[in-house]
């Protein structure tokens, strides 16, 4: 007689494994580390280098000395953390502060949830914040590319990104068009050639890498679709009423850490919805917050602070829209 043999699921298997996803997202990111590496030289390998093997000596420190328990330092989600940590700061923050914001982004955002799996807040988002929030002279001074540095530009080595400038000039009451010759173009920010977070500045790059991760199904498109068109739609409202002090969707879209949030930390797995609704919701929410603070807040960015915020919601997103489950009655209407 033939028997059953009971199991718990998932029953259905694919090919796909968390360390090759984990890969397949650092290859995504190649791209704008090479871009980041051009413009910023050896200061962007120095910080890219020690963030990544700080990352990972210190979850491997605390799997093994602190939870005692097995080390899963090789599967790739420590080295996606110290990349997307790195690509958070400027190219010339000191050693030690980076150091800091590894231990925080591994040890506390991280490893005191449990590890890979079961932490609430993407990792390298919380070690940002913190050192934005505790070292912010050192996260806002930002050094001129180098490109910059080589057309005559040799008075100085820092200089504001072009969200600072727009904030700043219009806390100062100015408008657009006095801003326009400070401002970089959209080719600029596009390439990258400007101030800003190490991998944050060349858009074409983190879109090259998207792309890649959207081919390779490593990341589905509802998210980023939500998030990208909340932004739009918000800015675009704006822009539209009064054209001299709100800046159109698509500088919004080319500065700062917007693509790289959309595609490479928004749609972190153990961070984001499970269910399409959910993640449509999520991304919406992130870029109407983002946006919120861009506007009306103090910091000229957003993203880092609207996806924690929004990670912070995801239990709710999936408890309240999940899917029906296969063979659920449906109720008489």
């Amino acid at each position: 007689m033939k028997q059953l043999t009971i199991s718990g699921s998932p029953h259905v298997h694919g090919q796909d494994t968390i360390r090759g996803l984990m890969y397949g997202v650092v290859l995504a990111m190649v791209p704008a580390m090479l871009v980041s590496v051009y413009f910023f030289g050896l200061d962007a390998v120095r910080v890219m280098l020690i963030s990544v093997g700080a990352c990972l000596l210190f979850e491997f420190l605390i799997q093994k000395y602190l939870l005692k328990g097995p080390v899963s330092i090789t599967d790739g989600s420590a080295v996606i953390t110290g990349i997307l940590l790195s690509f958070n700061v400027p190219s010339n923050l000191p050693w030690g502060i980076l150091l800091i914001g590894a231990l925080v982004a591994i040890g506390i955002g991280k490893m005191s949830f449990g590890g890979l799996g079961r932490n609430i807040f993407n990792p390298a988002l919380v070690g940002r914040v913190f050192l934005l929030i505790s070292f912010p002279v050192q996260m806002t001074t930002w050094p001129i590319p180098r490109p910059i540095v080589a057309e005559g530009i040799t008075d100085a080595i820092t200089g504001p990104t072009p969200l600072g400038i727009l904030k700043e000039g219009l806390r100062k009451g100015e408008s657009l068009q006095d801003l326009s010759s400070q401002l970089p173009d959209y080719l600029t920010t596009l390439m990258g050639n400007h101030g800003g977070c190490l991998g944050e500045v060349s858009a074409i790059a983190l879109l090259i890498g998207a792309a890649y991760m959207l081919v390779r199904r490593i990341i589905t498109w509802h998210i980023p679709a939500a998030y990208l068109g909340s932004v739009v739609l918000f800015s675009g409202i704006f822009w539209l009423i009064d054209p001299t002090y709100y800046a159109d969707p698509l500088f919004h879209l080319l500065t700062g850490g917007m693509i790289l949030g959309i595609f490479f930390m928004a749609t972190d797995y153990t961070t984001s919805p499970m269910s399409p609704s959910a993640q449509l919701v999520y991304g919406a929410g992130a870029g109407i917050i983002t946006m919120i603070i861009r506007i009306w807040g103090a910091y000229p960015e957003g993203v880092s602070f609207a996806i924690l915020i929004m990670n912070a919601v995801v239990p709710l997103l999936d408890r309240g829209l999940k899917p029906r489950r296969f063979g659920e009655a449906i109720k008489a209407q």
